[in-house]
């Protein structure tokens, strides 16, 4: 099983997934920019953005699928995610590999995703890339925020303002009434 936990950068993706954790002992923790970090220490990223990378998505969809294969576990997965296209090609080779996708979405309003942005240190020893990192996620909050309206029918969105235990309360509740075996 697989539990994509979507939203634009600052809706509290990470805070969601810090709290589901010590709840679920058993779910393996995937961050796929990692996959994006070793991409872009090997080839150029033109567009800047190492999703635009076909073996990126690739990359991310087959670990995803390796993790679950090899280790018999749910795999936990913090990502932004939202050209339409990229979200069919990964979920579409998590589905063809016979994987259970639960995919999450934290909407959260520009205001306090502005203000979650600002409150964040990036780099914190290097305040000028710290600055030019929270300009690159505000350039992204209307991209984000449209893209609800493209997801898959099966996203579950969630209220990204509500406290972490709620969200998580209702992602475990989700999850478990799927009825699968965790994997």
């Amino acid at each position: 099983m697989i539990v994509w936990v979507n939203g634009a950068f600052g809706s509290g993706k990470t805070t969601l997934v810090d709290e589901l954790r010590p709840r679920w002992p058993e779910v393996l923790l995937y961050d796929p920019e990692m996959v994006g970090y070793v991409l872009r220490a090997i080839v150029d990223v033109p567009s800047g953005d190492f999703q635009d990378l076909r073996l990126w998505r690739r990359q991310v969809a087959d670990l995803a699928v390796g993790l679950v294969e090899e280790y018999r576990r749910p795999v936990l997965v913090p990502m932004t995610l939202v050209n339409p296209g990229y979200v069919g090609e990964i979920f579409g080779a998590l589905k063809d590999a016979g994987l259970e996708v639960h995919h999450f979405f934290l909407k959260v309003s520009r205001e306090v995703l502005e203000k979650r942005i600002d409150g964040r240190s990036f780099t914190p020893d290097n305040p000028e890339q710290d600055e030019k990192v929270r300009r690159w996620c505000k350039e992204r909050i209307a991209r984000c925020m449209a893209a609800a309206d493209t997801l898959p029918s099966d996203t579950v969105f969630l209220d990204g303002e509500l406290a972490p235990q709620e969200l998580a309360d209702q992602v475990l509740a989700r999850v478990r009434a799927g009825g699968t075996s965790g994997v």
